[in-house]
This record gives C-alpha cells, structure tokens and sequence, in this order.
C-alpha cells in the first residue's frame, strides 16, 4: 500500500497529469496497480500494488510522473479484500 501527501498544485504538476493518468492505466492494465485513489481535497492519493518486494514498488512509482512531487511512503500490507468489480452476466433467454 502506498500513501503520497501531494503539494499545492502547480502549473508543471498540472501539465503532467495526462501523462500519469496514462501511466497509471498502462499499469493497471498490466496487473502490477489494483487499486489508484485521491482524496476528495486531492492532498492525498492512495495506490495498492501488486509487486514481490518494496523496490519492486519504488521502482514502478519511479516510472510515474508525478511520484517527485510527493511524499511516499510503503507500507507492506497482510492481505487486501476488495469487492469484485465485475459486470453482472446476461440471460439470453
């Protein structure tokens, strides 16, 4: 699990957020994200990883653009249960 404090936005921090986005979903796609969550006041942004060791997750963040800006911190987590977010199946009948 990773927390990231965000600073005051400025206008780099804003010109880069098309670029993570891209990033984040490539990451996602890949398996290697679960989960990519900002606070509502955007002061703080939460990601699950998937990876084998903390530096496998430092190094993924290093590939996002915006991770220079922010405060990281990893915390390893036991387990994560999430709700399936799958679509509901159809009848064809």
């Amino acid at each position: 699990m990773v927390s990231m404090d965000l600073p005051s936005l400025s206008e780099i921090f804003i010109q880069l957020i098309p670029i993570q986005r891209a990033r984040v979903a490539e990451l996602m796609a890949e398996g290697k994200l679960l989960s990519y969550t900002l606070a509502l006041d955007r002061t703080k942004l939460w990601i699950t990883a998937a990876a084998d060791s903390e530096n496998s997750v430092r190094e993924m963040l290093a590939s996002l653009p915006l991770t220079k800006f922010m405060k990281v911190t990893v915390q390893q987590l036991a387990f994560n249960e999430v709700r399936s977010m799958t679509l509901p199946k159809f009848s064809l009948n």
